[in-house]
């Protein structure tokens, strides 16, 4: 349904905005490993052999070095312990080619994951997830510069709300999801842009009612079709970060969001679908936050 013509023009396309994020990031690359002499250097750390994290550190290498950076794979035995695991991050930290690291996460049941991200140099956590760096994303001030890195996929719907909408400042924006991921960091990244922000989840009473009144729509909460298109206000700019494949039957699945599309496209201003909103913005962040962590660390502009 998100490819319906009839709300082509209200379609925020995050595969063209991502292509063109990367492109302009891989200049900006050339530019720096002109100046610093080595290229910005990211490293990913598999523990296991999950068929779908695979996959995912497969895609992040081969954009790593599209985009004109080095990329670093470490992959790791499931059965890996902690302080295995710990001495790779450390080894990481003190490797001056390595400018980001990111533990893809989920890691196996048996090792800590807060322990393992709070090990990883701050300057080097392009994921944002290292305590020094949530504290610092939780103070910041309205319209303070971003010298530190910051969840990825929220830092993406950012720049899709700011390409759609360009001015924030004065919009009500309701973040639906409250995790570490998502709708923590998306929420102080609202109040940054002087947005007035309110966070939701699945236990939130007046639901609907506070979707209804909301400029911006922000659903990260895990749950096919959990937003309905009658709770969208006229206008609004929808951000659908929910991702669920379902079973169609006859071997076929496909993707859905967190919002119901068709019934909420004719209502809304601006959407995201599902696939081909938020989903390809994750990647090209993380690349942005590998190449500014790499210019901090050489003090390179």
């Amino acid at each position: 349904m998100s490819s319906t013509p009839a709300f082509a023009e209200k379609r925020i396309d995050g595969k063209a905005y991502a292509e063109r994020l990367r492109a302009q990031i891989a200049v900006d690359a050339a530019n720096f490993a002109a100046k610093a002499g080595i290229k910005a250097g990211l490293a990913v750390v598999l523990v296991g052999d999950d068929a779908a994290s695979k996959v995912y550190v497969a895609s992040k290498g081969k954009q790593t070095n599209e985009a004109g950076m080095q990329s670093f794979e470490r992959i790791l035995p499931g059965n890996t312990t902690q302080a295995e695991l710990l001495k790779v991050v450390r080894e990481l930290n003190a490797d001056k080619k390595v400018h980001g690291i990111l533990v893809q996460m989920p890691l196996p049941s048996h090792l800590d994951n807060a322990e393992v991200v709070a090990a990883i140099d701050p300057e080097k956590d392009v994921d944002g997830l290292h305590p020094l760096n949530a504290g610092k994303l939780a103070q910041l001030a309205s319209g303070a510069r971003l010298n530190f890195s910051v969840p990825c996929t929220p830092l993406g719907c950012l720049m899709l709300l700011q390409d759609r909408l360009g001015s924030l400042p004065g919009k009500s924006a309701l973040v639906i999801g409250r995790s570490i991921l998502v709708g923590k960091p998306m929420a102080a990244l609202l109040l940054r842009e002087d947005c007035t922000v309110t966070v939701a989840h699945s236990r939130t009473r007046n639901l609907p009612e506070l979707c209804r009144q909301a400029d911006i729509v922000v659903a990260a909460i895990g749950r096919q079709h959990f937003v309905k298109g009658d709770w969208i206000k006229d206008g609004a700019t929808v951000i659908d970060v929910g991702i669920t494949r379902i079973d169609l039957g006859n071997g076929k699945t496909r993707l859905v969001g967190d919002v119901d599309f068709a019934a909420a496209a004719p209502r809304a201003g601006a959407i995201t679908p599902v696939p081909g909103g938020v989903g390809p913005m994750t990647v090209a962040c993380l690349l942005h936050n590998a190449l500014q962590a790499a210019k901090r660390q050489t003090g390179i502009s």
